[in-house]
């Protein structure tokens, strides 16, 4: 209790810090912070409209979520809190009400109301991508009916699509689920608008939420806080680290050190993997908070407990694919072959992984953090979004013969539909980095890069992965000598070449490193490069026997065909809420699970089949093997039986 008490004097007694000043992470958003970042960054993001994305798969993603994220009607997505604070919501001058969504949306769900933070995010990602007014316009409508839902609540800020009764349940350790979790979302959107898009009322209900919540939790006393705080809370504690970089008001910092959940972090901080059976995405976002206080300190631990618990979970409790937990909790560390279920590789935990890879990289330019990012990327985001519909999966399942099961346009609603929302439109977001003078080229997916601040235009040709070759082109030359430094991945296990404009280049870098080249850039110069892909066999961590195959760094899945799939041929929505633990894929008896491979004779034993990018086949069983994010409405497998 006096710790405490002394952590909530301190804060309170924090003077604001000078309002020009501009932090690192908001970078891109010059102008709109109040706290400069105190820690130097090894590498520093680009800003989104920096990095222009070309045709490809990740283009084609993003239009297919865009296109879904605006036929969601702004009123849909305001009827709970419009319901919440009494607030007539049928259609002006009409007869009939506003059509309600339904599942995760629904007005008898405790997690109403997450879906529009989430959009309001996506759609600042959006726009800050593309520059778009219909996603600004869009979004302006949401914020604008968020502020008239907020002053008619009149509760000191309060702003959500469920009374505050569901809070003091919280306050009160009653059952409840996640109403500060919900509230984050709803936060996290609304600070997105402001730093991406420039509302300034998005803020200013940002800043009324904050000072209800301080009004709220300043009261509470240490055992309640303990007990509160297990609940889960999202990303919470980040969100409010940035509103206090953008707003210099102590009450935000010290509710963002108010989320420090001691019983969560704490072991973490003595290097103790206590992962085993906890729910995988309550804890992920906790270390998101930590890292963004580390920035805005300059000092502390937050940055080596983050470290720690993000190689844990890639050692011990993450698949081939990248993707992490079984019915959304980790398992015990190394036990991969007991966890191979329908449940596994929930979205959100990649979405939480992918920010906090992002937020280490630029603290360290380790590029083990980008061949994660890589990896996670491919084979589970990429993969989630179905190409026929562009609904979204919630799960990546391991279960042999099982399928992809999608959302549905307005029934679902799920925590992953959310995340899903932000992961395809932020493509963008981790090909590019730089120092002061140099570029990191850490994807390879085709785009172009404006490095305005260096007069420097370079563009990314490529067809990976279907194959390791890419083509980068200086368009427009700066005038100082530069470095580009291009990610030399692992997986290119038979060497790498570079020429430069045809001119080869000896290599003097090793794998898992950066080729680095340098010198006064003219408009039209060429590097090409190739990082030959081959294939591999990824054990489980506990069963050399079980092993995923992959080619480079993308995951080969087993097509299996659409024997005994739904019958309504949907693919869609397992149930009202969540009921996909009871869900039954319907497995056919006799699947084919074993394969005669040897990591020795792998390219004998799996060939490709000509004419086909990324298709292979096993020579002795014929079984057709194909990349993991390409298989959709049909059953597959990803780890095998090896003999």
């Amino acid at each position: 209790m006096i710790l405490w008490n002394k952590i909530k004097l301190t804060l309170a007694l924090l003077a604001p810090l000078c309002l020009n000043a501009q932090s690192h992470y908001a970078g891109q958003h010059a102008g709109l912070v109040a706290v400069a970042d105190k820690l130097s960054p090894a590498v520093s993001c680009f800003n989104l409209n920096q990095v222009k994305l070309l045709d490809g798969r990740c283009l084609q993603n993003r239009q297919r979520a865009v296109n879904w994220l605006l036929s969601i009607d702004t009123k849909r997505l305001l009827h709970s809190f419009r319901t919440n604070a009494g607030i007539y919501s049928g259609n002006e001058g009409g007869y009939f009400e506003t059509k309600k969504l339904a599942g995760w949306e629904s007005l008898d769900c405790e997690l109403r109301g997450h879906t529009t933070g989430h959009i309001l995010s996506a759609l600042a990602l959006a726009y800050g991508a593309t520059g778009d007014d219909v996603f600004r316009l869009k979004a302006d409508s949401l914020v604008s009916g968020l502020a008239q839902v907020q002053s008619v609540l009149n509760q000191d800020g309060y702003l959500s699509a469920f009374p505050q009764e569901l809070i003091n349940r919280n306050l009160q350790g009653k059952k409840v689920w996640a109403p500060w979790y919900t509230l984050h979302k709803l936060l996290s959107g609304l600070i997105d608008q402001y730093l991406y898009t420039g509302n300034k009322q998005a803020l200013d209900i940002a800043a009324k939420m904050a000072q209800w919540a301080y009004n709220k939790l300043q009261p509470v006393i240490p055992e309640q806080r303990t007990l509160m705080l297990r609940n889960e809370f999202g990303g919470i504690s980040e969100s409010f680290y940035h509103l206090y970089a953008i707003t210099a008001n102590p009450h935000h910092q010290w509710l963002a050190a108010f989320f420090y959940h001691n019983e969560a972090l704490d072991p973490l901080r003595e290097k103790q993997d206590v992962l085993d059976k906890k729910h995988a995405n309550t804890y992920i976002p906790k270390l998101l908070g930590l890292t963004r206080d580390y920035e805005i300190q300059g000092k502390g631990q937050g940055d080596s407990i983050a470290a720690f618990f993000w190689q844990t979970v890639i050692d011990h409790h993450s698949f081939a694919t990248g993707s992490n937990s079984d019915k959304e909790k980790f398992f015990q560390p190394g036990n991969i072959s007991a966890h191979l279920s329908g449940y596994t590789g929930e979205g959100c935990n990649v979405y939480n992984m992918l920010k906090l890879s992002n937020r280490l990289f630029t603290h360290t330019a380790d590029p083990r953090y980008a061949a994660y990012y890589e990896k996670a990327l491919f084979n589970h985001i990429i993969g989630q979004q179905d190409p026929a519909s562009g609904m979204v999966a919630y799960f990546l399942p391991m279960l042999p013969g099982a399928y992809k099961v999608y959302s549905t346009p307005d029934s679902s609603f799920w925590c992953c539909v959310g995340s899903g929302f932000e992961n395809q439109v932020k493509y963008n977001e981790a090909i590019y980095y730089h120092t002061n003078d140099a570029v990191l080229i850490n994807l390879f997916i085709s785009s172009e890069l404006n490095w305005k601040e260096k007069g420097l235009k370079l563009q990314q040709q490529t067809a990976f992965p279907e194959n390791g070759r890419t083509l980068f082109t200086i368009t427009e030359a700066a005038a100082e000598e530069l470095s580009v430094r291009i990610r030399y991945p692992e997986w290119s296990a038979n060497g790498a070449w570079i020429k430069l404009n045809g001119t080869p280049i000896k290599l003097k870098q090793d794998k898992g490193t950066y080729i680095s080249l340098r010198r006064k850039w003219k408009a039209g110069d060429r590097i090409e490069a190739c990082f030959p892909m081959s294939l591999q066999l990824i054990p489980a961590n506990d069963n050399t026997s079980l092993a995923a195959i992959a080619y480079g760094p993308i995951v080969l899945a087993g097509r299996m065909g659409t024997d005994s799939l739904p019958a309504r041929g949907t693919f869609s929505d397992p149930g009202l809420y969540n009921d996909y633990y009871t869900y039954n894929y319907h497995v056919p008896a006799g699947l084919t699970t074993t394969l005669q491979l040897s990591k020795q004779q792998l390219d004998s034993q799996v060939v490709p089949i000509h004419g086909k990018p990324l298709a292979f086949k096993t020579v002795k069983e014929g079984v057709i093997l194909s990349p993991l994010y390409d298989i959709h409405r049909e059953r597959y497998i990803v780890y095998w039986n090896l003999q």
